[in-house]
This record gives structure tokens, C-alpha cells and sequence, in this order.
């Protein structure tokens, strides 16, 4: 099985889409290798293409707010995303992009061996469970994708636009808290 920096020397310095043009760095992911929670969002923002790292926006400090309804902190997960390059102007990733990047997204998952993945959005959602139905159809139920407990959630961006979305998001993270706190029953985890 490859390691986290074995899956980052491989991506070196992307080159496998014009993505490459305009990022400022790969933003590859981080938090804990041994995670049992694995957070997926779509792509870099502006803030996670200059500082390397996903989720650390605005979007990102409402992600560590939420974490807390859930019982996590943010040193026990992991995060990444589908793309590892920001798309221009924070469109929404291209098919093409995905199908190139997303081998590196897989053999993260295959690498952590998380117990559970939380899906952020649409795009991540959607490859994660490889179908074309919209988040708000799959969000506050549990899907099974192979050994994989994934929770679809919305894109902690959401709520920053949409204030509605802030109540079904915390109820979302509070799912979340019951279903990690049942999976590590499960594996006998504390």
C-alpha cells in the first residue's frame, strides 16, 4: 500500500492538466495519516492555493466550527479534495480535471483506510458515490460505498452564502459525531 508520501512524490510537480498554468501550488492535503474521519472537498480556493493547504478560508474556519458539534478536532482528521489545483476564478472543476486527478484523491482513502468519509459539496459527493444525484437529495443520510461510511454534506461555503443551510449543516455534523462514535464501537476504537 502506498504511504501519503509516496502518493505525494507521484503528483511531483503536476504537470497532467493546464491547471498547472495558473495555481499558485498543489494543494495536496493534510491532518492526521491515521485518521478515522476523512474529509473530501472539490478544490482549492484562493487562500488554499497560496497557503498549500485545504480549507483554511472562511470556508475553512466555519469547517472547524462545525467540527466541534461532531466531537472532532481538526488534528485528528484528514482533509483533501478532488482537484489539487485551483481552478480559475473558483469555477467548478471540469470532468477531464477530475478523471486526471482523482487517482491521487483514491489512493489517499486507500492510504488513511478512514472509517468514515464526509463528502463536502456536489463534486465530491458525487464521484465519492458515483452518481449524478445533487447533494441535497443525499445529505443527512448514510451511504455505504464499499467498507466506507460516507456522509454527504454541504460545502461548509454554503452556509457562508445560504444561512438556512446553517441549522441542516449542524444537524449533519451532529449525524456525523453519532456515526464516527458507532464505527469505532464497531472496530473496537475508543
Amino acid at each position: 500500500m502506498m504511504t501519503l508520501d509516496t502518493i505525494r512524490e507521484e503528483l511531483g510537480d503536476c504537470r497532467r492538466c493546464e491547471l498547472c498554468e495558473t495555481r499558485t501550488t498543489i494543494v495536496f492535503g493534510v491532518g492526521n495519516p491515521k485518521a478515522d474521519v476523512m474529509f473530501i472537498g472539490e478544490a482549492p480556493g484562493r487562500q488554499e492555493d497560496l497557503g498549500a493547504e485545504p480549507f483554511i478560508g472562511a470556508a475553512g474556519k466555519h469547517l472547524n466550527s462545525l467540527l466541534g458539534i461532531a466531537g472532532l478536532r481538526r488534528e485528528e482528521i484528514y482533509i483533501a479534495n478532488v482537484l489539487k489545483c485551483r481552478p480559475p476564478n473558483n469555477r467548478d472543476p471540469l470532468p477531464s480535471e477530475i478523471e486526471i486527478c482523482s487517482p491521487f484523491l483514491r489512493d489517499q482513502v486507500r492510504a488513511i483506510n478512514p472509517l468514515v468519509l464526509v463528502t463536502l459539496g456536489r463534486f465530491s459527493t458525487q464521484f465519492i458515490l458515483k452518481t449524478d444525484v445533487g447533494i441535497s437529495n443525499l445529505r443527512g443520510r448514510v451511504h455505504m460505498t464499499g467498507r466506507f461510511s460516507v456522509l454527504p454534506i454541504y460545502h461548509p461555503a454554503a452556509a457562508l452564502y445560504d444561512p438556512q443551510k446553517g441549522p441542516v449543516m449542524e444537524k449533519d455534523f451532529e449525524l456525523l459525531g453519532a456515526l464516527v462514535a458507532k464505527r469505532r464501537k464497531e472496530y473496537g476504537l475508543k
